[in-house]
C-alpha cells in the first residue's frame, strides 16, 4: 500500500505540470528502488497510473458537464463518454505499468551475478 501511495502521488504532481510522457520517469526510477519482482512492479504501477488518472479524469470530465469526452466519444465512434474514460485511464495504466516494470528490469539487470544466481533472490 506505501508503494501504491508513493507511486499514486508521484504521478499526480508530475502529470498536473508536465507532460504525459514524463510520467515514465518517477514510474522508471521508482520502480527501480521499489521492487524486487517484476508482476508486483507492473501490477502496482498499473494500478497506480490507472487510478492517478482516473480521478484526474473525472474531475476535468466533472467540471466541463461531459461536453468534452461526449464529443471525443463520437468522433471515435466508441459511443459513451464512461468509455473515453476508460479508455484514457487503461492508457495511463499501461504507462505506468511498464515504466514500473522498466525500472525492476533495470534494477535485476545491474545487481551483481552472485546475488542473481543464489536461491533466496
Amino acid at each position: 500500500m506505501r508503494n501504491f501511495s508513493l507511486l499514486f502521488f508521484s504521478f499526480w504532481i508530475v502529470s498536473l505540470f508536465l507532460p504525459w510522457w514524463t510520467l515514465m520517469i518517477p514510474a522508471v526510477i521508482l520502480g527501480a528502488t521499489l521492487f524486487d519482482r517484476s508482476l508486483a512492479a507492473f501490477t502496482v504501477g498499473f494500478a497506480a497510473l490507472f487510478a492517478a488518472w482516473l480521478v484526474q479524469v473525472l474531475y476535468v470530465d466533472l467540471a466541463n458537464e461531459s461536453i468534452l469526452s461526449t464529443r471525443i466519444a463520437e468522433m471515435l465512434g466508441v459511443g459513451h463518454s464512461w468509455a473515453v474514460i476508460l479508455i484514457t485511464a487503461l492508457i495511463g495504466g499501461l504507462i505506468g505499468g511498464m515504466g514500473t516494470l522498466l525500472g525492476s528490469q533495470i534494477r535485476q539487470l545491474l545487481r551483481p551475478a552472485d546475488i542473481q544466481n543464489s536461491p533466496l533472490a
